[in-house]
């Protein structure tokens, strides 16, 4: 007998998990995509524990369960009768281990299998002994590998664990950043009881053949699904009775163990290198010729699994083991069906359609697998059949997921679908649903549009989908942030101070906008000024929205290279176009204009200015100015580069003259915010305007006594800006400070008392300062220090009054040294108020960045630098990657000292 199995789910319990994720949607699920073994997931979490016990009955001594009768009864009942096999579950659960092993952090996942309800309960009881179980269904436990392995061992003897998703960067046993390289280190003398490892969703198993020490184990696959609609994307073949103890048997001999079916590794979000924020993807090749640094931000790239594997490995991608077991790589039927009708694989359009083919086809993997491509063309239609049949062929087109971002595989070519006149119904040939009302004769059905919409006005109702994530976005927030948040509708304006929670109520802003209705979640759409803050919103999101938030949280520069790569035909681009960075363009320019490296870099800063403040209208020969940049452009365009100051400019260009492709991004993207509105450049002012129409849903949230940006043409700061591009915009303003105490609020209003642009300052609510804030001004630098170690020597001494002899009885309101910061401006100044406070007996510790020059590996840089200051070609002078400006060289230092750390 042959069925599937997926050994590694979740339940509701564990973090960032759908609240649907019980016992009977895993079976109905189950049901759906085939799957005859499903695994319980988070046995030691103590409320799912008793579920299990509750719910679930053995199946005979097979080590296997299955739902009570009644609940079964149930499940029955609500599948369609080509969906009702039997299901059965195997007890597991995910830990994850951190803990430090030779000078480093390890974070390992691992999965764990159990074959009755007595043994589980006993590894449960060894384990609370080394952490809380309750916190979360994948407990984070302080114990290494080794130690739980020897934990599981010793809690039955048909106990095993599986390495999970062994490639993953930050959580896996081989991944780049907490791993070992080989499977017997992490596991010590009981590394002989593995023999089983978890592919994971970024590798297959060609990917893992290429490392001979793998040979020795049988690689699996499972879902590591956080919500039952997920379950069996990825799931293992067994060709023995669904029994625990055969399928270990299997498992542990290869005999009886049919493979795996596959996520395209392309798919999963850590398969390639690269930064999201920068919209920089890269392969390992690309990587090294870059020095592992991204060319737009000039950060540590972030590397992939394939990285990884190519680090170890020691076969060709040609070579393969020859006990290796099949494999099969496939694209999830909602992908399928949401490509060929040009909508989001979990649109109701999607769903609809994937119900009546489950209906007459079977389940998913069957559809997927063994249907015949004519019954497939009968029972769906001509496209399913054809795309299923390229997906059963491998004829593919894959885009590597990078950082965190989702990879997109696909089975057409780019405009193939629309050159073949694809109009609704998607399954041509397929019978009605039971219950749908018939349509009157010659009427005539609307082509589905890629927004969800019927016309560009608002979306349908079937796409203003409630999303359950069990979490109220707006529960924690103050009044005023309530205030803001609940305004969903239309342009709005929300101003505060600093610590005033203007990035957290954004952020619950959108999470209530889509868990209320309101908005689709993958048409909303977050912009940042920094990487950073864009990845620290999306996973607040991700914890808001049950683990699938499907909003957009990037940076303005990123959003502007994925236009560029989605249109790159318009603005006459090569496919393979990059960013070049500061090294490569001062290069390009001094080539191209035989000047020195001094006068590139002030041409460099002149066209970036020029660019970005609309005083280049084209880039035609009619000034000077123009003609310089028209060159330097068509030397970007002659090795296939464009700059950074590009990724707006020609988005915004391009959007401000081309009125559908502008409509079309606006449909795209309804629901706009940008955060830190102060800090926004004139340039992504416009870039705002052309995504959005004056009434459309726009929020954006800053400062004005912060803003850095005025308008070149004297227009106003952009906050005026705003409200005249956008007459109907409210106002919400965020009067509580959540960060700063009261003393450092009443000295921040005093300072800016004076601001033109209208106070946004945050109250204290009435919070009291309990001590002055004092100006002292000196006649030197040497006077001030003197004052400064006189001051602290005065809080540091017994209050006045003591007896002599009572600094042992300190009072709490006296401080220690250590409770004391001096700030300063240059090292200069340092050097003069650590001459004063030693003269005083005071103890300091100095924090700043000459400290680098400490470093050995600095130092070795260092020595470089100082032999290059005579400028290049001087002899002996070793080699730099490049000679520029003191800036540049010090910006090399840090970075290197960066990698080295």
């Amino acid at each position: 007998m042959a069925f599937y199995a997926d050994l590694h789910v979740h339940s509701r319990h564990c973090r960032a998990t759908s609240r649907d994720s019980d016992l009977e949607r895993l079976a109905s699920w189950a049901g759906r995509k085939g799957i005859g073994v499903v695994a319980t997931g988070d046995f030691t979490h103590p409320a799912w524990f008793a579920e299990i016990c509750e719910k679930l009955v053995p199946v005979g001594d097979s080590g296997l369960f299955h739902l009570r009768d009644d609940l079964e009864k149930e499940r029955l009942r609500r599948l369609p009768a080509s969906c009702q096999d039997p299901v059965q579950f195997m007890l597991s659960v995910e830990i994850s281990t951190v803990y430090k092993q030779d000078g480093r952090t390890r974070k390992i996942h691992h999965l764990v299998y159990a074959p009755d309800l007595e043994t589980a309960g006993r590894f449960n009881a060894r384990l609370a002994t080394f952490g809380n179980l309750d916190s979360d269904g994948r407990p984070i436990l302080g114990l290494d590998s080794r130690q739980l392995l020897e934990t599981a061992l010793e809690s039955g003897p048909d106990v095993y664990l599986v390495p999970a998703h062994i490639w993953t960067p930050w959580f896996a046993v081989l991944g780049a950043r907490s791993g070992f390289d080989h499977i017997d280190d992490c596991y010590g003398d009981l590394a002989a009881h593995i023999f089983a490892l978890e592919t994971g969703l970024c590798s297959d198993p060609p990917m893992n053949w290429r490392v001979s020490a793998l040979d020795r184990y049988r690689l699996v696959s499972g879902s590591d699904a956080h919500s039952p609609s997920m379950v069996g994307r990825e799931a293992s073949l067994f060709e023995v009775e669904p029994d625990y103890f055969a399928m270990r048997t299997a498992l542990e001999t290869g005999v009886g163990y049919g493979g795996t079916v596959e996520f395209f590794p392309e798919e999963g979000r850590h398969h390639l290198d690269g930064h999201r924020a920068c919209g920089i993807r890269l392969d390992p090749s690309q990587t090294r010729a870059h020095r592992g640094t991204c060319p737009v931000c000039h950060d540590p790239l972030t590397t992939g699994v394939l990285n990884r594997v190519e680090s170890l490995a020691d076969r060709t991608v040609e070579e393969r083991p020859e006990e290796a077991a099949d494999f099969r790589s496939l694209i999830p039927l909602p992908g399928i069906l949401g490509e060929i009708a040009g909508v989001g694989a979990r649109s109701k359009t999607v769903e609809r359609e994937v119900g009546g083919l489950v209906e007459r086809l079977g389940p998913e993997l069957r559809i997927l697998t063994t249907v015949p491509e004519e019954d497939l063309r009968r029972g769906g239609s001509t496209l399913l059949g054809e795309a299923i049949g390229r997906l059963r062929r491998g004829h593919v087109h894959r885009e590597g997921g990078f950082d965190g971002a989702h990879g997109r595989v696909r089975l057409f070519d780019e405009g193939e679908l629309a050159q073949r006149d694809v109009v609704a119904p998607l399954f041509e040939s397929a019978p009605p649903a039971p219950g749908t009302p018939s349509e009157p004769q010659g009427a005539t059905r609307r082509k589905p549009r890629a927004s969800g919409r019927d016309d560009g006005s608002r979306p349908r109702p079937a796409a203003r989908r409630r999303v359950r994530s069990g979490i109220d976005p707006l529960a924690d927030l103050d009044p005023d942030q309530r205030r803001a948040a609940e305004i969903i509708e239309g342009p709005l304006l929300i101003r505060g101070g600093p610590g005033s929670g203007k990035t957290h109520t954004m952020t619950r802003r959108m999470a209530y906008q889509v868990t209320s209705g309101s908005a689709p979640a993958d048409e909303v759409l977050a912009l940042h000024s920094t990487r950073r803050a864009a990845l620290a919103v999306s996973a607040h999101l991700d914890a808001l929205l049950a683990g699938n938030p499907g909003i957009t949280s990037t940076t303005v520069e990123a959003l502007g290279l994925r236009i560029l790569h989605e249109q790159r035909a318009l603005v006459g681009l090569h496919r393979g176009f990059r960013v070049a960075d500061d090294v490569e363009r001062l290069a390009l320019v001094r080539d191209r204009f035989g000047i020195d490296h001094a006068r590139a870099r002030r041409l460099l800063a002149e066209i970036a200015l020029a660019k970005r403040s609309g005083a280049l209208d084209s880039y035609g020969p009619t000034t000077e100015a123009n003609f310089v940049a028209a060159a330097y452009r068509e030397a970007l365009a002659a090795r296939g580069w464009i700059d950074f100051d590009d990724l707006l400019v020609l988005p915004v260009d391009l959007l401000e003259s081309n009125r559908v492709l502008r409509d079309a991004y606006r449909a795209r993207f309804r629901w706009l915010s940008i955060d830190e509105f102060h800090d926004v450049e004139p340039l992504a002012h416009r870039l705002l305007r052309a995504l959005t129409p004056p009434d459309g849903n726009v929020c954006v949230v800053g400062d004005p006594q912060q803003s850095i940006c005025e308008s070149p043409a004297g227009s106003g700061d952009l906050f005026e800006q705003f409200r005249t591009a956008y007459p109907t915009a409210r106002r919400a303003d965020l009067g509580r400070n959540h960060r700063a105490t009261a003393t450092i609020l009443a000295a921040s209003r005093q300072a800016l008392t004076a601001s033109p642009r209208g106070s946004t300052r945050s109250s204290d609510d009435g919070r009291k300062a309990t001590k002055p804030l004092v100006l002292h001004r000196a006649r030197n630098e040497r006077a001030e220090a003197r004052f400064v170690a006189e001051e602290i020597t005065r809080l540091l001494e017994e209050p006045p009054g003591r007896p002599s002899g009572a600094r042992e009885q300190r009072s709490a309101a006296t401080p220690n040294p250590a409770d004391i910061a001096i700030l300063y401006r240059t090292p200069a100044q340092a050097e003069i108020l650590e001459a004063a406070l030693r003269q005083s007996g005071i103890a300091t510790q100095r924090r700043s960045h000459d400290r680098l020059l400490e470093r050995p590996a600095v130092r070795a840089i260092a020595a470089r630098l100082r032999a290059r200051e005579d400028g290049p070609g001087q002899p002996g002078a070793p080699a730099l990657p490049f000679a520029g400006s003191i800036r540049e060289r010090l910006d090399l230092v840090v970075r290197e000292a960066a990698v080295a750390d």
